[in-house]
């Protein structure tokens, strides 16, 4: 059941609906629209959501497959619009168990249900709003995640790794258009790793257990033709201790397409722990 808000609101702005996934995103959205005194509604989903984030907050829990109940406490929670953060695994059909709103999200949907990530949040989101809700993305609500260009802590890349990121680039880009990640591992000219359906922590394992992660470059960007109110290409602390695990030397990610979590702590960790962060462009 819908949980009550405590604190009051003083804010002009429409009330958020914040589709809840894992990670530190949506705690961090709910810390700004506490900081504007926005009214702000959490919709949980069942074995997805940190559930000690929100306690004592306004939420509804639904299971996956349960849209038309969803669609429900958004409406009587007033939420006009919508923002979706944190990651949720794709379910099966088999596990999915949808209600009727859901069937129906799910022939809207069609084959993009078994696409690429990209491929179905477009289908996702153009069925949200075609049922009433305006769906913005995080960075609206938090501009400071967006990675800004440049060298972002103390350590600078050498010239090879700089090499590597531009070929990494080139690398996630083709890797983007096909729909099927955002990132790759690149070590002296070489892509030793590319990102898959498991994501980036995945390719980091993946790549630190064949033993060629150690001084390699990890490349986020945005694919092609991104969706960019939702999946946009993200790193933050974990993804930072994962990488000196690996021996990996640096992350570069996209200036202005790309999410840094607990921006002054991720920048702080990878200063500790002798990585170089960046902010680049297309051109490296």
């Amino acid at each position: 059941m819908p949980q009550v808000a405590t604190m009051p609101h003083t804010s002009n702005l429409p009330t958020l609906g914040i589709i809840a996934g894992d990670g530190r995103l949506p705690a961090l959205l709910i810390s700004a629209c506490q900081r504007a005194h926005r009214p702000f509604f959490i919709l949980a989903f069942e074995g997805s959501t940190d559930m000690d984030a929100i306690e004592g907050l306004p939420y509804a829990l639904v299971r996956l497959g349960a849209i038309g109940e969803a669609m429900e406490h958004l409406r009587k929670a007033g939420v006009t619009q919508l923002v979706m953060a944190g990651k949720v695994s794709r379910p099966s059909l088999a596990m999915l168990r949808p209600d009727a709103t859901a069937a129906r999200l799910l022939t809207r949907i069609g084959a993009a249900f078994f696409s690429g990530d990209n491929a179905l949040f477009k289908a996702i989101i153009a069925f949200l709003e075609e049922e009433g809700f305006h769906v913005i993305g995080s960075e609206d609500v938090l501009r400071e995640i967006i990675s800004p260009e440049g060298v972002l802590g103390n350590i600078e890349p050498n010239e090879q790794q700089r090499a590597d990121i531009h070929m990494g680039i080139v690398a996630a880009r083709a890797l983007g258009e096909k729909d099927l990640g955002q990132a790759v591992i690149v070590h002296n000219g070489e892509v030793i790793g590319v990102e898959d359906s498991n994501g980036t922590d995945a390719l980091i394992a993946r790549c630190a257990f064949s033993g060629k992660a150690a001084g390699g470059v990890l490349v986020k960007v945005k694919k092609p033709f991104q969706e960019t109110r939702v999946d946009l290409p993200a790193i933050g602390p974990q993804t930072i201790l994962n990488c000196h695990k690996a021996g990996i030397c640096g992350i570069a990610v996209e200036a202005g397409g790309s999410i840094i979590i607990d921006r002054d702590l991720t920048i702080a960790k990878a200063d500790s722990l002798g990585l170089f962060l960046a902010g680049v462009r297309d051109d490296g």
